[in-house]
């Protein structure tokens, strides 16, 4: 296989067959947090996406030239965590500088993309999975657009709920959840894809 071929079966992985909020339940919380209005759906998505591949990118490295070489491998959540950690509060401060209108509309969502699961999930993936440095980015990169992709979509679907007749009972969580579901059926579709 040449290397563009194994970079485009990553992308699809990650993005489609293997996505980290519908195939392993992780980020629901600004999924359905965040999924109401297009615009902060898109800006979640940015900083995830950001964040994602800077955090597989130091993970990587520290996992590598820190915690194995010092067989300090059980410390590797709480590196991770604060490495994240970090990498959030430069996101913030950055998207609170240049585009104050985004980061109020964020809100408590921002600072939550330091315990968002997908991203420890998508560091630890990375370790586990025995990617190389190349690998390890590329896989953050592409796990970053699949949870965009989904968010993206979600809110999409959700601005048009807003203006079309739903019972009242459905209204809110209720159609939200069986949005997610149907989309999480229909990225199910994916999983067949062998590469």
């Amino acid at each position: 296989m040449n290397y563009f071929t194994q970079i485009f079966a990553l992308a699809i992985a990650a993005i489609f067959v293997q996505n980290f909020v519908l195939m392993k339940f992780l980020g629901l919380c600004p999924y359905i947090g965040v999924s109401k209005k297009l615009d902060s759906a898109l800006g979640m998505g940015m900083a995830v996406i950001f964040v994602m591949t800077m955090a597989s990118v130091f993970t990587w490295l520290i996992q590598t030239y820190l915690l194995i070489p010092f067989r300090l491998e059980y410390l590797q959540t709480i590196a991770f965590i604060l490495t994240i950690a970090s990498l959030v509060q430069l996101v913030e401060m950055i998207i609170q500088k240049t585009a104050p209108a985004l980061y109020k509309s964020l809100g408590v969502f921002l600072p939550l993309i330091t315990t968002n699961c997908a991203v420890l999930g998508v560091a630890i993936l990375n370790v586990q999975s025995e990617y190389n440095f190349i690998g390890a980015i590329l896989n953050g990169l592409f796990a970053g657009v699949g949870f965009t992709l989904v968010l993206v979509m979600m809110a999409g679907v959700r601005e048009r709920l807003d203006k079309a007749e739903v019972p009242p009972a459905m209204k809110g969580m209720p159609i939200a959840m069986i949005i997610a579901g149907g989309m999480a059926l229909a990225f199910l579709g994916f999983a067949g894809l062998k590469f």
